[in-house]
């Protein structure tokens, strides 16, 4: 047939032809990932204690995170909260976690072994202090806290770190002016009510659960956090400078507020891994938290406050490379 055909139909047959293998190349090239990784393995999420707001956005991210990335097994690890987790990323027990700024930054002011590997993947939403006590307590404000027993967090925990700045703002000395107390928030809430505590520091989203079943269990309040201590705090300097101003909602606690505003400070919360995180990996993590904030939001609040225009703003951290990518493929 083709023999048939005059020149100049033969040439123009020819033409198409190759135009028709190069658009198939073209549309082959676009659709099949050559050279481009799956992520794939297993992964360690390092979150919080059992009833903190780490926890719970931990297992909600597992799920979203099992959608999205089928080849990735991923575990989540209880921990005292950010201190420790910061701790298990640079030994290499987790390879992501969350931490508030200040902890981070303290971290990398002590250079502890690894900061320099530290890096950011998004920033999340911020913590709130709560200073909690009976309703008809005396305390009023941090300096009224001298000689009682304060629940401050555990050792490894961004609450004790900011409890123990929070109480040296107001004119105390952790260890010598108040009886302080090591737990948690999975206990400590429970010491309150049975008077085995006379006030808990809790650094987390609002509301917190564990601080809400409380407050329906227990007429309690929470004692204001005005910015003369966020001032004391910046005063101080390097690390401190994370901490804000910031106003708990009237509604966040209803039975404990009284449908009041209640001033306090406020930190942002970070999503961090470290230099030896496998790029592909990390875009991948970082484009589930943020797709995921309504899902995830409805069932944690806080979650609700992660945004894509501030979340590449992760000081102290630099951004990990893969994290980055991420950015860059979803800039306007």
């Amino acid at each position: 047939m083709l023999a048939s055909l005059s020149r100049a139909a033969r040439r123009r047959l020819i033409q198409v032809s190759v135009a028709l293998l190069v658009v198939c190349g073209l549309l082959i090239w676009w659709l099949v990932p050559f050279g481009k990784q799956t992520p794939s393995g297993h992964v360690t999420f390092s979150t919080g204690v059992p009833t903190g707001v780490y926890q719970r956005y931990g297992e909600l991210l597992q799920q979203a995170l099992a959608r999205d990335l089928p080849d990735v097994s991923i575990t989540l690890k209880n921990s005292e909260g950010s201190q420790q987790n910061l701790a298990r990323l640079t030994s290499g027990e987790a390879d992501f976690t969350i931490a508030t700024a200040d902890a981070v930054a303290q971290y990398q002011r002590d250079r502890k072994p690894g900061f320099e590997r530290l890096r950011g993947c998004a920033r999340l939403y911020d913590d709130y202090v709560q200073l909690v006590v009976r309703k008809g307590s005396a305390v009023r404000s941090v300096a009224d806290l001298r000689g009682l027993r304060v629940g401050v967090g555990q050792e490894g925990s961004g609450v004790r770190l900011i409890a123990d700045r929070v109480l040296a703002a107001g004119g105390l000395t952790p260890d010598v002016d108040i009886q302080p107390v090591s737990a948690g928030i999975d206990t400590m809430p429970a010491l309150l009510e049975r008077e085995q505590l006379d006030a808990f520091f809790w650094s987390g989203g609002l509301p917190t659960h564990a601080v809400q079943a409380l407050s329906q269990r227990l007429p309690v309040r929470l004692v204001p956090l005005d910015a003369t201590l966020v001032d004391n705090l910046h005063d101080v300097g390097e690390s401190t400078r994370h901490y804000r101003s910031a106003v708990i909602p009237a509604d966040a606690y209803t039975r404990a507020q009284d449908g009041q505003r209640v001033e306090t400070l406020a930190v942002a919360n970070l999503l961090v891994t470290t230099d030896a995180a496998d790029p592909a990996l990390v875009e991948g993590f970082t484009r589930t938290v943020i797709r995921s904030r309504d899902r995830i939001g409805s069932q944690v609040h806080p979650a609700q406050l992660v945004d894509l225009r501030t979340a590449v703003y992760t000081e102290p951290l630099t951004l990990h490379e893969g994290a980055r990518r991420y950015y860059r493929s979803v800039k306007p």
